[in-house]
């Protein structure tokens, strides 16, 4: 997980391939940084009395999750009940925490990660996050602060999809 510059309330998570080339992008906000980070980081036998640790011993394991499509620059993701083919919505943020602690199968439409995904590369030191998966609000921010350094080929391609949202 990284902090997102300017945005000391925000992270991003990097979702690799099992082969480690691509990466997707992932914005979650303050808390669920700090969810993630207790279990990863944390003590498990800790975790393992926290309420969605405990809630997930009453599920059955047949569950699976995918990501089906951005909107809004939210990633969208259902979860699927295997044995009786119901599903719910739930957002990003909150799957990468169901997969971390339940260890449910967190998959991607493959044409939508090959259009959202980037090369990966362990020694990078920035992240590209596609304009598309951030909020209306972050594109305004993102857009003002382009303006403000003159990159005005990002600041058109901000306003673009900020107005195609509009519309």
């Amino acid at each position: 997980m990284q902090q997102i510059v300017g945005g000391e309330e925000l992270s991003v998570i990097l979702l690799t391939d099992e082969a480690r080339k691509r990466a997707l992008s992932i914005v979650c906000d303050a808390e669920m940084t700090r969810q993630l980070l207790i279990r990863l980081k944390g003590n498990r036998e800790v975790c393992k009395t926290m309420l969605p640790e405990a809630l997930l011993q009453l599920l059955p394991s047949s569950y699976e999750m995918m990501i089906v499509g951005v909107y809004d620059g939210q990633y969208q993701v259902m979860l699927m009940d295997m044995k009786n083919g119901e599903s719910v919505r739930v957002r990003i943020s909150d799957a990468v925490l169901l997969s971390i602690i339940s260890h449910i199968p967190l998959y991607i439409e493959e044409r939508l990660w090959e259009r959202q995904s980037v090369l990966f590369d362990e020694q990078a030191t920035g992240i590209a996050i596609p304009i598309n998966s951030m909020d209306t609000p972050r594109l305004k921010i993102a857009l003002k602060n382009a303006v403000a350094e003159e990159n005005y080929e990002l600041a058109s391609q901000l306003r673009d999809e900020i107005n195609r949202r509009k519309s």
